[in-house]
């Protein structure tokens, strides 16, 4: 695996944003979430105070969405197994991915024996608590550390579990801030995961900070969609309701994921790859980075799945930290608080925030004379000749010789090997004497 590049790493040091996002991913972590219920709806309620211009949206269950149906709203209080002396052994007070989630109410007592077929651990990691989840079958389970589950001795044991199931709301949070233009880029996270610092918090967080950041920047040239959803039912929820205006607008998108982690970076294709979601991800990973992970669409598994399905085909792919389920610590209580760091977060933001910064300055531009223009009586040039005295004016010549109208920057870019925004800043030097023309 890569780690990022220094220059990178003191850019990140510099950024009080990444303590800022910690604080936060800090702050929701207690909170028990998943696809529906009171911990969704207050962990929109922090972003709503941190970004008032969300709207939380509310979806009754039974919903139709495609081929899906919205489910029951589940609401958990308490959960834990007692043995005979009264004692919790497991507790989810302590914490909340000891339930499985979506579980039923059980108030039973059982056997050793008849007890272990509702647990669940991991004897590949005996010391980690799995995270499982039971939607759509309706059953209930406590989740436990190998160790623990191992150590329990025989005997008879009390398991509670005092939770609804029954007829509700799916919640999702909705931010558009509108630009000059009504073309939109997409930001999605998922808001669903219970106790997982990496696969979870992180993109919320890192999402959040570029909404407000998008929020104070008053010269947007695009429109933004930034959604707070569900994983899978919230993204195809949101894509029932809203799939014919984004196809239609929908310039470039990503969905925001597993963020927060120090030891690389990720990239995940679209399904048909070569979108400007694409190119714009790589040439900034290329360029920020330098080396990272990629991955095709064959190996997704988040809301990129339902963004890009056919017949929606919308132009999303994800730029991340270490992949989800590429870590050990992946759907576990090892996904902890320790795993994430305001560095982590700050790489994400940086990189996320360099494909929209280029996004807003790709264009297609055209130079206005034949042959090579006179740059030195514009002052682009030196006028002392020398060994090295032309590199600055090579680079203008070499993007000269390629802005014919038919690249835009970023492709502009890639062929004079330069970074976009390097790019775009000579391209608005050469614009200022009249030597190129903004095509589109």
């Amino acid at each position: 695996m890569h780690t990022h590049s220094p220059e990178l790493h003191k850019a990140q040091n510099r950024r009080p944003v990444g303590i800022e996002m910690y604080q936060w991913a800090t702050d929701l972590f207690p909170i028990c979430r998943s696809i529906t219920g009171p911990g969704v709806r207050e962990t929109l309620a922090y972003f709503k105070r941190l970004l008032p211009g969300l709207v939380v949206h509310s979806v009754p269950s039974g919903t139709r969405a495609f081929d899906w149906t919205v489910p029951p709203e589940w609401t958990i209080r308490d959960a834990y197994i007692a043995d005979e002396d009264g004692n919790r052994i497991v507790d989810f007070r302590k914490h909340n991915l000891h339930v499985v989630g979506y579980s039923e109410p059980v108030d039973r007592w059982l056997d050793r024996a008849e007890l272990d077929q509702y647990l669940h651990s991991l004897p590949n990691q005996p010391d980690a608590v799995p995270n499982v989840m039971s939607y759509y079958v309706r059953r209930w389970g406590f989740c436990l550390t190998d160790r623990q589950r191992r150590a329990l001795p025989p005997g008879r044991y009390h398991a509670v579990i005092d939770s609804d199931l029954k007829p509700g709301v799916l919640n999702y949070g909705e931010l558009i801030l509108p630009g000059r233009e009504t073309r939109e880029i997409l930001l999605s996270t998922y808001i669903c995961h219970p106790s997982l610092a990496n696969n979870e918090l992180s993109g919320p967080v890192v999402t959040a900070a570029l909404a407000r950041w998008l929020t104070e920047r008053h010269d947007r040239r695009f429109t933004y969609r930034i959604i707070f959803i569900p994983e899978t039912i919230g993204s195809i929820v949101y894509l029932s309701r809203h799939h014919e205006e984004m196809k239609a607008k929908t310039i470039a998108g990503f969905v925001v994921t597993c963020a927060g982690d120090e030891r690389t970076y990720s990239y995940l294709a679209s399904r048909q790859g070569g979108t400007l979601a694409d190119r714009v991800a790589l040439h900034v990973l290329s360029r920020k980075v330098g080396k990272f992970d990629s991955y095709s669409f064959l190996e997704s598994g988040s809301d990129e799945r339902q963004y890009c399905s056919p017949g929606i085909d919308l132009p999303v792919c994800i730029v991340m930290r270490t992949k989800f389920g590429c870590y050990p610590e992946y759907h576990t209580s090892l996904d902890d608080l320790s795993l994430i760091s305001p560095d982590g977060l700050t790489g994400s933001y940086d990189v996320i925030r360099g494909c929209l910064e280029v996004l807003e300055a790709n264009r297609v531009w055209d130079r206005t004379t034949l042959c090579d223009p006179q740059l030195g009586r514009r002052g682009l040039y030196p006028t002392l000749t020398t060994r090295d005295s032309g590199l600055q004016a090579r680079k203008l010549l070499n993007i000269l010789s390629y802005a014919d109208g038919t690249r835009d920057l970023i492709a502009l870019a890639e062929r004079v090997d330069m970074d976009a925004m390097e790019c775009d800043a000579l391209l608005r030097r050469l614009a200022a004497e009249e030597l190129v023309q903004q095509v589109s």
